[in-house]
């Protein structure tokens, strides 16, 4: 039997990894659900001013964002390692490079990509400006896609730990804080005037940056996961 292609191996991974993930709603809830239950504590905090919460509104929401992604990296490839899976995957001849983005893009579709939608629902609640949702949506669309290749890394290296959350969190943060600063600052920017286009574009040159990078590194991270 001929072995499929690159694209059709990894069509058929990415469906895996989404089906699998659909059937532990529990790992996919609990990301949303800290999100939301921050943005509405939050308020208790800071009191119900309208103008107050405004003015933290765009830091709010991506930090939050950021942290409820960090909640996620540690699943992503802790499943397919518990079940042997994942070895098979590195035996396949198809490029680890696809298989690994294949995997990422998945996690994405189910976390980044329901916060970032859900997140003008948030926007409404913390009162910030109409004007400012769509550039919220768009940064984070690109912002969580550069949050999940970069987790992906961490993910890779500390597979093989029975408890890698801590680990994880000390590894990839730092890098985390590029993507964080001119997440909301792309927000800020219309709040105050300014156009946000160019924090957009250091946003979309990361995620070309991220795709070009981040599979290479998490193939090399696996492959010295499974061998030690």
């Amino acid at each position: 039997m001929t072995a499929p292609g690159m694209l059709a191996f990894s069509g058929r991974l990415l469906r895996r990894q989404v089906v699998l993930s659909l059937r532990r709603p529990v790992e996919i809830a609990n990301p949303l659900l800290f999100f939301a239950m921050v943005v509405a504590l939050f308020p208790l905090g800071l009191g119900p001013a309208p103008a107050t919460l405004a003015s933290f509104a765009p830091g709010l929401l991506w930090i939050v964002a950021l942290l409820a992604n960090l909640l996620s990296a540690d699943t992503l490839f802790r499943s397919d390692f518990e079940d042997g899976s994942l070895e098979q995957l590195l035996l396949a001849p198809q490029p680890l490079y696809t298989s690994v983005l294949s995997c990422v893009l998945a996690q994405w579709l189910v976390s980044g990509l329901l916060l970032a939608l859900l997140s003008p629902l948030f926007a409404v609640m913390l009162n910030l400006q109409p004007e400012a949702i769509p550039v919220l949506l768009l940064s984070l669309l690109l912002g969580t896609a550069v949050l999940s290749l970069v987790g992906g890394i961490g993910a890779a290296l500390t597979v093989g730990l029975k408890r890698g959350g801590m680990l994880i969190a000390l590894l990839i943060l730092p890098f985390y804080m590029p993507v964080l600063i001119f997440g909301s600052a792309a927000v800020q920017a219309v709040i105050t005037g300014v156009p946000a286009t160019p924090h957009l574009a250091i946003l979309a040159a990361m995620l070309c940056f991220a795709l070009a990078l981040a599979p290479l590194a998490m193939a090399a991270g696996l492959r010295i996961s499974i061998d030690a």
